[in-house]
């Protein structure tokens, strides 16, 4: 049992990395097709970059989805859950502060500082707080701790069965 937490610790440190750098990469492919709030010409054929940005996000959502009704270790929500939460609640005391944490220096690789701006604006439009909530529903499921039924027994007793029945 203490495996299945320890590997739900670890998909959960996977999953935080997946939601925080993919959305936020996509989010700016995504909007691209988006000029101040109205729609613009954008061609799918000719500029293909909003298409790859949602198929991008259509992938983050499908992890997410995976992750929350999946039959995994809480803790494989809880960590994601808790880091958007905190980021959330670190941008409402200080903005500046949350912010600084984005990784957006222009020294950085285009794509790492593409998925940084997508982190700022998702932060800023509470994006990420709706998802840690959705992520930490499941943790307050008692059922989701519990290993499974045949995980909790001790094992197939012979003798207890009485003799020359099948089950």
């Amino acid at each position: 049992m203490a495996v299945r937490h320890f590997l739900g610790l670890l998909l959960g440190v996977v999953v935080t990395g997946i939601l925080l750098a993919g959305t936020g990469w996509a989010s700016q492919d995504a909007a691209r097709g988006v000029v101040n709030g109205a729609a613009a010409a954008v061609d799918p054929v000719r500029d293909t970059t909003a298409l790859i940005g949602l198929g991008a996000m259509l992938a983050a959502g499908l992890v997410l989805g995976l992750v929350v009704a999946g039959r995994v270790s809480p803790l494989a929500t809880f960590i994601p859950s808790m880091a958007l939460l905190a980021w959330t609640v670190v941008y409402l005391l200080d903005v500046h502060r949350a912010l600084g944490l984005v990784p957006a220096d222009p020294s950085m690789s285009p794509e790492i500082v593409q998925a940084g701006k997508g982190m700022q604006n998702l932060l800023a439009e509470g994006v990420y707080a709706m998802i840690g909530i959705a992520l930490f529903i499941p943790v307050l499921m008692p059922s989701r701790w519990a290993g499974r039924q045949r995980d909790m027994e001790e094992g197939y007793d012979e003798e207890s069965s009485p003799s020359g029945s099948y089950y």
